[in-house]
């Protein structure tokens, strides 16, 4: 790869895709890939926007972004998944389900929003109205009976005061026995050819990736990651931790590819996007 321009990555500004991120933002390791990769942070939608406008190359992106956006590659390995409850992905409301009429959705993520109105659709009672809004959970259920909350904002939601809490995430695993993928890196197949990558050289590009993965999750990295996001977020090192190790999957493996393949089947028939092929480096 020493021949290599270097690529531009839109990552993600969220807890989740800290360990991710860890070659990239520490020790020799992160000063010899600065000199390869030219790296930013925004959200989930702007993270696939950026790719969708060239301004990225290479980006964590929501799993729905790649149904819109034409001349993707998905990189192996590596993902923002869950195995069950996740805890950053909530569906809010002062009332019972069955009550809710209009749902406010965070336009942070277009996963997240795809996966509620699968889950509504298909097993919580049928479509609602949906309005789009900022992620702030007071002027939400202002506007609309329910409020889709994700990422950091979903981790400080005071569940016992409200009605209805949903973790999507945990619905989905006990719907369809499968794991939900929120994320995962992708590349602009114009980026590898402009930067002179050969598609055999892509699987070396995905080890970077893997590599960095590996090493954020190693258990005294999760410490570092933890103590650090905790004081920033004021949260418990221990909740992060938590959150990091048990509500977060980081493999794009077997299991995760066919959640993924169900989810796209589903969103599709309900209208939530456009279909796609999902292929996988």
């Amino acid at each position: 790869m020493a021949s290599m321009h270097r690529l531009r990555i839109s990552a993600i500004s969220y807890l989740n895709t800290a360990p991710l991120m860890w070659d990239f933002e520490h020790g020799e390791t992160g000063r010899h890939l600065k000199e390869k990769f030219d790296v930013t942070y925004t959200i989930p939608s702007a993270c696939a926007e950026s790719l969708r406008a060239g301004t990225a190359d290479v980006g964590i992106i929501p799993v729905a972004a790649y149904a819109t956006i034409p001349g993707l590659l998905i990189l192996p390995g590596v993902a923002i998944a869950a195995l069950d409850a996740v805890r950053s992905i909530l569906l809010v409301s002062r009332k019972p389900l069955d009550q809710v009429e209009s749902v406010a959705l965070d336009t942070s993520s277009m996963t997240s929003v795809a996966l509620c109105k699968v889950l509504l659709a298909k097993w919580l009672g049928g479509s609602r109205e949906y309005s789009s809004m900022p992620p702030n959970l007071e002027a939400m259920l202002g506007a609309c009976d329910a409020a889709l909350l994700i990422g950091d904002p979903a981790l400080f939601v005071q569940r016992p005061s409200y009605a209805t809490v949903i973790d999507l995430a945990e619905v989905w695993r006990k719907q369809t026995g499968k794991p939900f993928v929120f994320a995962f890196w992708a590349v602009r197949e114009a980026a590898l050819a402009g930067a002179g990558i050969q598609p055999e050289a892509v699987q070396k590009l995905a080890e970077v990736f893997q590599r960095s993965r590996d090493h954020g999750l190693a258990p005294e990295n999760i410490r570092s990651t933890a103590t650090e996001w905790g004081a920033r977020l004021g949260m418990s090192v221990s909740e992060v931790t938590a959150y990091l190790t048990t509500n977060i999957h980081y493999f794009l493996d077997a299991q995760c590819q066919e959640g993924l393949r169900l989810f796209y089947r589903y969103a599709e028939e309900i209208g939530a996007l456009p279909g796609v092929t999902l292929e996988v480096l």
